[in-house]
């Protein structure tokens, strides 16, 4: 490894690139995941991706990730206690990876400090997704090790802020950071480290890859679209996600009705709109996902879409990010 690619963040998870394989549901089959890690960079397990979409057992599921890297591989908990089944569930695969060797966590939602006593318990370490300083001094409180800064540019539940105003507003606290969003290509990448990032998360970007196994009509809307063709919808969660701009999505609408507005305003109404949007979304985003017809056009992406010009193998993306970092001027890390 150079110098150069050494950071905070490659220490504590022991890889070569500061480089996370974004969890992505329910894109992250278990081939892209340990991609990732054999080419360099971090692969993350997305449980209900791994179990529900692809279908394997959670264990078997892991030991599959094993049989085609030995590199490192982390975990994403979803940690919201949305319903006592749910939380069990969580738990328990929590318990399986750090059986299994996992050993770096990242946690969303949800107080984290279940999960970091478990995980420094072993020697592990806890990242949190945030996406503004309230929600960073929630995760430390609960003694995370480092912060998933999550900016207005990502797929999913994008934030508010841009890369730049997230690390100014984030850096006071002194852990690793890393930039998550927008993100798919080595100029972005160089940039987003020199700003002060220990590390880049992507997703978007890999979704085009050989690697994964989304369907191909979803590759090829993310390698033609622009910045401008991403766009917010409530129709998923109940609070905004980053989507491509489809027919599908059109016909949909961008708001939440007003009678999910009224649900979601109310403190026990909320819990049950919240469960009907994730089970509704589970299966709507699954059946999109897998859908080689293109006929069910609803696909979770990032502004880095606009970066994505073609379907390329995880390993020539890592090389190229890589590449880019290692051109930069040294620097004391």
């Amino acid at each position: 490894m150079t110098r150069s690619l050494a950071t905070p963040f490659t220490r504590h998870a022991g890889v070569a690139v500061p480089l996370i394989g974004g969890p992505m549901y329910p894109c992250s089959n278990p081939e892209l995941v340990a991609a990732v890690s054999a080419a360099g960079g971090l692969g993350v397990v997305q449980p209900v991706s791994l179990t529900y979409v692809h279908g394997h057992g959670f264990r078997e599921g892991i030991r599959y990730i094993r049989s085609l890297t030995d590199k490192p591989i982390g975990m994403n908990a979803l940690i919201e206690a949305s319903s006592k089944k749910y939380f069990q569930r969580m738990s328990a695969w929590i318990d399986v990876a750090l059986e299994e060797g996992v050993r770096f966590f990242i946690t969303s939602l949800g107080n984290p400090r279940w999960v970091v006593e478990r995980v420094h318990a072993v020697g592990g370490v806890v990242y949190h997704d945030v996406t503004s300083a309230k929600w960073a001094e929630k995760g430390l409180a609960g003694g995370v090790d480092g912060l998933i800064a999550v900016n207005r540019r990502a797929g999913g539940h994008a934030g508010d802020k841009s890369p730049e105003e997230l690390f100014v507003e984030l850096s006071r606290f002194e852990v690793p950071l890393v930039c998550a969003g927008g993100v798919a290509s080595g100029e972005r990448f160089a940039h987003a480290i020199r700003l002060g990032y220990a590390a880049v998360q992507i997703g978007t970007r890999l979704i085009a890859t050989r690697e994964c196994t989304a369907a191909e009509p979803y590759k090829q809307a993310i390698v033609g679209a622009g910045e401008e063709d991403i766009v917010l919808s409530e129709r998923l969660t109940g609070v905004p996600v980053a989507v491509i701009d489809t027919p599908y999505v059109r016909r949909m609408g961008l708001r939440a009705s007003p009678f999910e507005r009224w649900m979601l305003r109310g403190r026990r109404r909320k819990h049950w709109m919240r469960m009907a949007y994730a089970l509704k979304s589970l299966w709507q985003l699954k059946r999109a996902s897998l859908d080689e017809t293109g006929r069910r056009d609803y696909w979770q992406a990032g502004k880095s879409a606009g970066d994505v010009h073609s379907i390329v193998s995880v390993r020539e993306i890592v090389d190229e990010l890589a590449a880019a970092l290692e051109a930069l001027p040294a620097r004391v890390q």
